[in-house]
């Protein structure tokens, strides 16, 4: 018996983060480097209304939409995630349209209170995505 995945339409924030990310899939680049990798990283931007999972499955990619309130919805323990990187939606779109992301950007970034990480060893996963390009 096969499992069919329901595919639901992705709103705000996860839309967004989807397409910029699921071309992933296509690369050779990314399925070698990932196919062993099973990682799940939440994206919260704090003045959106949705989340976006990004699941990261042996060597496959794609986003999930979560509604960010209550908060209880992108807790660790309902969304199930290894990393949470939250900020606003202008701060992750100068993150994701950038293409000189740096770690030391990103610190700076932390230091001024501007950026949340949990699970840094997963979230940093996140530049070797943009590596990929």
């Amino acid at each position: 018996m096969t499992e069919s995945k329901t595919i639901k339409k992705l709103r705000g924030f996860a839309n967004v983060v989807s397409k910029q990310i699921e071309p992933l899939n296509e690369n050779e680049k990314f399925t070698e480097k990932f196919k062993t990798t099973e990682l799940k990283i939440l994206l919260n931007a704090k003045d959106g209304k949705w989340a976006a999972l990004l699941i990261i499955d042996n060597g496959t990619i794609y986003v999930e939409g979560i509604k960010n309130q209550p908060k209880e919805n992108i807790s660790k323990k309902n969304a199930d995630w290894d990393g949470l990187l939250e900020t606003t939606t202008p701060m992750f779109i100068q993150l994701l349209g950038s293409d000189e992301i740096s770690i030391g950007k990103v610190v700076k970034k932390i230091l001024g209170r501007k950026i949340k990480i949990k699970g840094y060893k997963h979230v940093l996963v996140l530049l070797q995505l943009f590596d990929l390009d």
